[in-house]
This record gives structure tokens, C-alpha cells and sequence, in this order.
């Protein structure tokens, strides 16, 4: 069976093709600057080398056709046709309360994700322009829709819910909802793997730390309580992004400063996070550097991070009554050895031991924990591609 997946933002579309007898990529890419002048195609076949084709796409439909073009081509292509393609998984950010999990995706789900727009309103519209470009394209594909709300559906009302009015609730939806599903649930399906366990018998902390940035606590194979909430903006200090502050400070800066909520929502989202602090960068390696060099600045932000990721830790762990295993995922959870350790020192009282000879791996599986450490400390490369052309495949098959 032959999966492609496709991720689609804004202006991009991100895309691997999977042969599931084996879980092999036979392709992957994206499509940039959709809609925009000078758009193109990075396409990488099996484990050939990336080749770039420019060409405008006005649209999603025409970047869709653009990819199934180079996926066929005589020259880079991995398939002869179409018709080996046994179905699509399509990365949607927001399911609402309404999915669960993975859905084959009719026409009452695609009535759902428009309905959800108005919780997504940056991500859910280039969601469903790739889903409806690829219904037009390949009408008779099944299509399946992997939600990144949907692994967090577990979570109990008191810890979705709230400190306002009830009625905003069941009104207008307001709940947190967590994001980084696909990928929390991967990882903590691996960590069972790893350690041997039913994933049952388990409690875990996942840690998905890049330029988004949340962490899980994960009981039983099911999320209790995660870090973003509403939005993808609460939680952690992030590239960009706030995470948590008191409410009052938009109110405030928009009565001080004239702001408007525009203005707020890109300050919040674009401005902030160790971008914000540093002045220096929104990526870690940056910052990290800086900090290296002895800016005190960029010290200042990295120092935010880790104590906000320490702090949620340490709150799951207590909401879950233990912890069996702390799990670091994401670019900067599987490639920064020096945050693992800044984190893992003030988690001692946990019964987390880290192994700092282990620790100094960047982007490899492996248990980084001290051989007697009572908490394990897993190093495990996300891969929410896979997890979705896994799901996908349950759905096709369920169909068969």
C-alpha cells in the first residue's frame, strides 16, 4: 500500500510518499510560495538527490498537480502512475471536540473543518484547500484527515476547562484544546517500545521543544493535560510565540500604547518568545550561540525557556501522581544536549538521573538516563509523517 501525506500551510505544501509494507519514504518535498511569484518545487526521490523544479502555482490544486507530476516523471518520479497511490492523509490542525481521532474524510467532515475555522482561522482554510485540490484531482482516492487536536480529546473537563463564564463554553467553544497531537502520540508510542512496557502501565511527560513548543502529560497511553491550550499560543515561551502571560497585559497595552488587537495578536504570536527576549534570533542555535559568546540577553531567554519547560514538568508529574519516563522530541528536544541537561539537573528530586556522557547525541534515538535513574530519559526523533500515513493506512484498510 502506497500513502501519500500532505501537509499544507498557507503558502507551502509539504509532502512524503510512503510504501507501507515497510514504512520506506520513496519521496518527499515541498511546494513554496504557493500563490506567489517565482514558486517551486523541492523534490527529493527515495534517496536520490533534491532537485528543484520552478514553475507558478497559482494554487493549491496546481501545486497537488505539480507534486503528482514529479512523483510520476520519468526522470525523478517513484511511481509509473496515479493509481499507485492507495490513498491520502492529510495534516488538519483543528478537529474540535467533534474528532477524536482520524477520520475518513465525507462531506459532512469537510463541513466540520469549515465550521472550525473560526478556531483556526491561520491554519484550518490551507488544510482544506489541499484536501478539496486532491478531491478534484484524484476523486476516487480515499482521503483521511489526522487531526492534531485529536490525541488530546482525553483530557478531562477540569483540566480543559476554563476560569470563565460556562457559557463561553458551550457557546463559542472556549476550551483548550492542545496542538502537537500527532506527534506526542508518536513519541509515546515509541517510549513503550523502548522501555519494553504496555504503553497502559505508563506515565509519561512528552516534550515536543522547537520553534512551537508543548509538552504532555501522557497516563495510560492517554493525554491528561498539555501545555497549549485554546490557540497554539499558551503554553511555553516559543521562537516567537508568548506562551503563557497574565491576561491583562493586552488590555493594558492596548489602553497604554493605543494598540489594537491586531496588533496584539502579532506581538503575542510574531515578536515575542526568545526572539522577544534575545533580540538575537528565533531560532535556538542562534541563541545559543549568542549566549555562548556572553550575551546576557540571549542567556536571559534560554534561561525563560528551560525554567518554563521545568516548571511543566514538574506540574504533570504531580497531576499524574509520578512519572515514568521524561521524553524530548523536536528539533530542539532531539538536537540541543545542553537544554536536556539544563533541564534534567533541576528534576533531581523527581528521581531524574541524566547520563551526561549519554547525552551528548544530537537527532539519535536512545535512553540518556543513568543506568539506576528511577526516571528514564528518552531521546525520540518525531516523525509525524509516518504517524499519519499509520493512521491513514487503519482507515483505508478499514474500508477494504
Amino acid at each position: 500500500m502506497k500513502i501519500l501525506v500532505i501537509n499544507c500551510g498557507s503558502s507551502s505544501l509539504k509532502y512524503q510518499l510512503f510504501d507501507m509494507e515497510d514504512e520506506n519514504v520513496l519521496a518527499a518535498g515541498i511546494a513554496e510560495r504557493i500563490g506567489i511569484e517565482r514558486s517551486l518545487l523541492k523534490h527529493t526521490p527515495g534517496r536520490g538527490e533534491r532537485v528543484t523544479l520552478e514553475k507558478d502555482m497559482a494554487n493549491h490544486k496546481e501545486a497537488i498537480a505539480m507534486v503528482l507530476e514529479a512523483l510520476t516523471s520519468e526522470e525523478h518520479g517513484v511511481i509509473n502512475s496515479f493509481d499507485e497511490i492507495d490513498a491520502i492523509g492529510h495534516r488538519v490542525v483543528h478537529g474540535g471536540e467533534e474528532f477524536s481521532g482520524s477520520v475518513l474524510i465525507d462531506q459532512p467532515v469537510m463541513d466540520a473543518l469549515k465550521r472550525f475555522i473560526a478556531l483556526a482561522p491561520l491554519h484550518n482554510p490551507p488544510n482544506i484547500m489541499g484536501i478539496e485540490a486532491c478531491q478534484d484531482i484524484l476523486p476516487s482516492v480515499t482521503q483521511a484527515g489526522v487531526f492534531d487536536t485529536a490525541f488530546h480529546q482525553t483530557m478531562p473537563a477540569r483540566a480543559y476547562t476554563y476560569g470563565l463564564p460556562y457559557d463561553l463554553y458551550k457557546k463559542h467553544s472556549i476550551r483548550r484544546y492542545g496542538f502537537h497531537g500527532t506527534s506526542h502520540k508518536f513519541v509515546a508510542k515509541r517510549a513503550s517500545q523502548m522501555l519494553g512496557k504496555p504503553l497502559e502501565e505508563l506515565k509519561l511527560v512528552t516534550c515536543h521543544l522547537g520553534n512551537g513548543a508543548s509538552i504532555a502529560a501522557v497516563d495510560a497511553g492517554c493525554s491528561v493535560d498539555t501545555s497549549m491550550g485554546f490557540t497554539p499560543l499558551e503554553g511555553l515561551i516559543m521562537g516567537t510565540r508568548s506562551g503563557d502571560i497574565d491576561p491583562a497585559i493586552p488590555v493594558f497595552l492596548m489602553d497604554k500604547l493605543n494598540m489594537s488587537s491586531s496588533e496584539i495578536n502579532d506581538l503575542l504570536n510574531k515578536q515575542s518568545g526568545v526572539a522577544g527576549i534575545s533580540g538575537v534570533s528565533s531560532d535556538f542555535r542562534d541563541v545559543e550561540d549568542a549566549a555562548a559568546r556572553g550575551d546576557k540577553r540571549a542567556q536571559l531567554a534560554l534561561d525563560a525557556f528551560y525554567y518554563r519547560v521545568i516548571k511543566y514538568i514538574g506540574a504533570y508529574s504531580a497531576a499524574m501522581n509520578g512519572i515514568d519516563a521524561l521524553i524530548f522530541t523536536a528539533g530542539l528536544g532531539e538536537n540541543s544536549p545542553e537544554m536536556r541537561e539544563a533541564v534534567c539537573d533541576s528534576l533531581t528530586y523527581l528521581g531524574v538521573q541524566l547520563d551526561k556522557d549519554k547525552n551528548k547525541v544530537r537527532g539519535k534515538e536512545g535512553d540518556l538516563a543513568m543506568a539506576d535513574s528511577p526516571v528514564r530519559v528518552l531521546l525520540v526523533p518525531t516523525n509525524e509523517e509516518l504517524m499519519i500515513a499509520r493512521e491513514t493506512k487503519e482507515i483505508a484498510l478499514g474500508l477494504s
